[in-house]
């Protein structure tokens, strides 16, 4: 049985981890190589870094701090934010990325999944879908969580599976920062029509939401940021958590 995996997230702002509530309201908080570099050694199985502001302004991705972070952080990492083309993705993967995320990019060309896939394979492609849920009804938002879509979020996520993400990486707006839990039934319900890994993000706040995800959302992965950051939970006592509880995670 494959390890369910913890990963923390970095919001970068200008070169700066930031963290807000649903997208909004941010704050620095740190800097994001010393920072990724501590969660590898306390046990994160990955990272991902998201330069939120990037698909929003229209700037390319931040490739100098990606070479930092590739220089100083040994567990993989995927890097999400102004990648709109081919190109950019193989700077991010030429100076050290193990992975690219790809979002709004996706939205206006999804045949940019395809071509990613087609090039680097499957396995370093994440698509992200960002989605807020309303009178029954889950719409995919772009910009960072700015806009609504047309799209609807099970529609979305097998178009994205067919096109060949390897990953995708769901988060609820509506939970993003909240602390309250994950969005665990329409993770579920992912998980159960794809057959692409699905990382749970937004909303959590406490142990006990991480091993309800992994039970009832069966996500494959957990992503979280604001519980890390603050230190209200340490990735070493989670795992330990988790562990007790029967969830199968690596624990070093």
């Amino acid at each position: 049985m494959v390890a369910k995996r913890i990963i923390p997230c970095l919001d970068v702002l200008n070169g700066k981890t930031v963290k807000g509530l649903n997208f909004i309201n941010l704050r620095e908080i740190g800097d994001p190589v010393e920072m990724g570099r501590l969660y590898a050694e306390n046990g994160a199985d990955e990272l991902v870094y998201l330069d939120i502001d990037a698909s929003y302004q229209g700037r390319g991705a931040f490739l100098s701090l990606v070479r930092k972070i590739a220089a100083g952080v040994k567990i993989p990492f995927t890097v999400g934010g102004g990648i709109s083309s081919v190109e950019d993705a193989s700077a991010l993967l030429d100076n050290g990325a193990d992975k690219v995320s790809i979002n709004s990019s996706a939205l206006e060309n999804p045949r940019l999944i395809d071509d990613l896939a087609l090039k680097y394979g499957s396995q370093f492609v994440v698509v992200a879908i960002d989605a807020l849920e309303s009178t029954g009804v889950w719409r995919v938002l772009t910009k960072g969580g700015r806009y609504k879509t047309n799209r609807e979020l099970f529609g979305w996520a097998k178009e994205v599976a067919d096109r060949g993400a390897g990953e995708i990486l769901f988060t609820s707006v509506g939970n993003d920062g909240t602390h309250k839990g994950y969005a665990c039934d329409p993770t579920a319900r992912l998980g159960g029509m794809i057959n692409i890994p699905i990382i749970a993000s937004g909303g959590a706040g406490e142990m006990s939401h991480f091993a309800k995800v992994f039970n009832d959302g069966e996500a494959d992965a957990a992503l979280a940021a604001s519980v890390f950051h603050n230190g209200s939970i340490t990735i070493g006592n989670l795992k330990r958590y988790l562990k007790d509880k029967g969830i199968n995670v690596r624990v070093d």
